[in-house]
């Protein structure tokens, strides 16, 4: 008899059973790396630095960060996946976070979202907060918004200059590029700036690729030469185990500059971001070279020439490196101005910085413009002080060549003083100052010769001293006076206020330049009471001025020496009655030399009362950026040889620099000596706010601002602009 055999229907059950299993576990496994995968996405999303949400072609939520919640103040219990984009605008006006109403928003926002293009606004909401949002469509038809509170970035930001909003919207909008990668080093995210930096196709950079494997791309394809792409990704990698920042300025290929920063995250991996900024360091390098550089001629400024000099007196004092210092002025240079006009003057200089500079010796010596035609020289490691004679004379006959000045022949000479360390003194005071008395000497002397410093040239002195006696004097015999120059808004046309510009008229000699009695007040301890003068007369004449317009003092260094300077405003704002906001304070770099703690205490205390605080010269060489930072000013004077030659593209380069760093920092700026409506309407398109000078009216005195009817509307209407 035959076995019954089992049952056929049985075993097909458990071999499906057996599938159905196998099936299961394999569904179970993808599940948990299908969620493993969007742990690792969300990560990514959640360590962003700025919000995000993702939106479906239906317009609902599919993911959102904290963020995002946060940015908007949004509840988390009703703005989840799934919640339409409408609702989303119209919880934030019931919240009152929204400017506008809901509809309003959205139409607003539907002209970037439905033009399928990447868009980047900003938007004000109602408590004032500024969001900078960017919209980038999917390929599904919804699409990614990444938002970013700046309201903070906007305010604190001062080291970004100009080129935040004229060179590169991305960098004023924080637009980089990003790359995110998981714990074993493997790419996981990517945006499309990082692929615009490096002018990539999306096909060269794929999810799974290693860092290592992107540095190689782009040291195969020249774009990073000489990278080592194996040991720069080892060094990262050990930066980011270690939960360390690295950053990294890399030069590419075709000269420009990418910042690049890798911050790792909590579950493992880090995130790259990438910027552009090599327009942010050309301008940079551009303002720092004009911190250290004379304007118009390109040598070193009277700041760089002074350390120079510091460090020459270090080595005669430790060494007994000898050096000599040659003050060279042009000879008659005025006249070159006055017959020719400004434009063929500054060629002149230009011209005489040049071979001023090829007689030098590179290595070794240095020459710098002072001012005006002022140069000086450091020549160190002479033998003899007939070095610098030689030198000097070389000079003179270099310089004396004729120069040739849009088609004309200029000749011009020159005079030298020269002074020896370490014999005729062996600190940069003492040696400018000898240097200066033996120029002075070769003025008197015939011009166009040098002359070594001699101890009896203290005839100068002498007559400084005469010049003292006769100041002493000028106050209590009532001989100053001030004269008044407007100051226009470039962007109303209207007159702000004036300068008070201080004049002495001596019975014995005339018309006293400013220049030449100045100095010997602040050396004679004078410019205290003269100084408190022009500070009472100025607050109790403008205090009678219509439309609260303001007056400008100069205020010299010395008076912040004895600390009282803010005691003496305080003084002349009371007895005059003028508000203290209609008070500028005009200092220059002078005042932020030495004590620099005392003036940057002292302009505290006058910012606290509400004086503002201008910084005259801006550009001529004694201005410094360092300054900008540690001092609080409210307005940047930029000098009148940049407003000059404006039509020159670098001197307009670098007042566009200097208008959009002030406006970076919060600083208004004034142009000095406008004397055409070319060079006024060129400012104001460059963003300069304020103008002075002839074009706007020459200084005159307190009688003529209110002679006539046409002045006296034109401090209530606007000027043509």
């Amino acid at each position: 008899m035959r076995a019954k055999s089992p049952n056929p229907p049985t075993r097909i059950r458990t071999k499906v059973d057996r599938d159905c299993d196998r099936q299961e576990e394999a569904l179970r496994q993808g599940g948990n790396e299908l969620r493993a995968q969007n742990e690792r996405f969300v990560a990514a999303v959640e360590t962003m630095s700025h919000g995000l949400a993702m939106f479906d072609a239906d317009e609902r939520m599919i993911i959102c960060n904290r963020y995002y919640l946060q940015i908007f103040r949004l509840d988390p219990d009703v703005i989840k996946p799934g919640v339409f984009f409408l609702d989303i605008l119209r919880h934030s006006v019931d919240i009152g976070v929204a400017s506008q109403s809901a509809e309003e928003l959205y139409a607003y926002r539907q002209e970037f979202i439905g033009s399928c293009r990447p868009a980047t606004y900003e938007e004000v909401l109602a408590d004032g907060r500024v969001i900078t949002i960017t919209h980038r469509p999917t390929a599904e038809g919804g699409w990614v918004s990444v938002y970013e509170d700046v309201t903070e970035k906007r305010r604190v930001e001062q080291a970004l200059i100009e080129q935040i909003r004229r060179f590169d919207a991305a960098l004023g909008n924080m637009s980089q590029g990003l790359l995110m990668f998981d714990a074993d080093a493997r790419l996981i995210v990517r945006n499309d700036r990082f692929l615009d930096i490096y002018r990539f196709g999306p096909e060269l950079v794929t999810i799974g690729q290693t860092y290592a494997e992107i540095l190689g791309r782009l040291s195969a394809l020249g774009i990073y030469p000489g990278l080592d792409a194996e040991r720069e990704a080892r060094i990262i990698g050990a930066a980011m185990e270690a939960g360390r920042t690295y950053s990294v300025q890399r030069e590419l290929s075709d000269g420009r500059t990418i910042a690049v920063s890798h911050r790792p995250v909590a579950s493992g991996g880090w995130v790259s971001t990438f910027e552009d900024v090599t327009e942010r360091r050309q301008a940079e390098t551009r303002i720092l070279h004009m911190a250290h550089h004379d304007g118009l001629t390109d040598l070193s400024n009277r700041v760089v020439f002074r350390e120079r000099l510091e460090q020459a007196a270090a080595a005669v004092q430790r060494d007994n490196y000898p050096f000599a210092v040659l003050s060279v002025d042009l000879d008659r240079f005025k006249s070159v101005n006055d017959t020719l006009g400004h434009p063929a003057g500054d060629a002149l200089l230009k011209s005489v910085a040049e071979r001023l500079r090829g007689c030098l010796r590179a290595s070794t010596d240095a020459a710098a413009r002072l001012g005006g035609d002022e140069f000086a020289i450091l020549q160190p490691g002479i033998s003899t002080p007939q070095d610098a004679g030689t030198l000097a004379a070389r000079l003179i006959e270099t310089i004396g060549r004729p120069h040739e000045l849009d088609g004309r022949q200029v000749t011009v000479g020159v005079s030298i003083g020269i002074a020896v360390a370490p014999m005729d003194g062996d600190n940069p005071d003492q040696l400018l100052k000898n240097a200066d008395l033996a120029l002075y000497r070769a003025k008197r002397e015939g011009r166009n010769t040098y002359r070594f410093f001699e101890a009896e040239m203290d005839a100068t002195v002498r007559s400084r001293r005469e010049l003292e006696i006769d100041l002493r004097g000028a106050l209590l015999r009532g001989e100053f006076e001030l004269h008044y120059q407007p100051i226009q808004d470039l962007g109303s046309g209207r007159i702000n206020g004036c300068e008070a510009l201080l004049r002495w008229c001596c019975p014995k000699r005339g018309l006293v330049s400013p220049a030449d009695f100045i100095p010997v007040a602040e050396e004679a301890n004078l410019i205290g009471p003269i100084g408190q003068w022009v500070l009472d007369h100025a607050c109790t004449v403008a205090a009678g001025w219509p439309d609260r317009k303001r007056i400008a003092v100069n205020v010299s260094a010395v008076q912040f020496q004895n600390g009282l300077l803010s005691q003496n405003v305080l003084s002349a704002i009371a007895s005059s009655g003028l508000s203290p906001d209609r008070l500028i304070l005009e200092i220059t770099e002078t005042s932020l030399l030495g004590e620099s703690e005392l003036v940057a205490h002292t302009l505290m205390q006058l910012r606290s009362m509400g004086v503002r605080i201008a910084l005259d010269d801006f550009g001529t060489g004694y201005s410094s950026l360092s300054y900008l930072k540690r001092f609080p000013f409210d307005t940047l004077k930029i000098d009148r040889s940049f407003v000059r030659d404006l039509d020159d593209v670098d001197t307009a380069a670098i007042v566009r620099a200097i208008v959009g760093l002030a406006g970076r920092l919060g600083i208004s700026v004034t142009a000095e000596g406008v004397e055409t409506a070319a060079q006024r309407s060129k400012l104001k398109r460059l963003g300069c706010n304020e103008a002075q000078g002839f074009l706007i009216g020459a200084p005159m005195p307190e009688a003529e601002l209110f002679q006539d009817r046409r002045r006296r509307r034109s401090w209530l209407k606007a000027l043509p602009k």
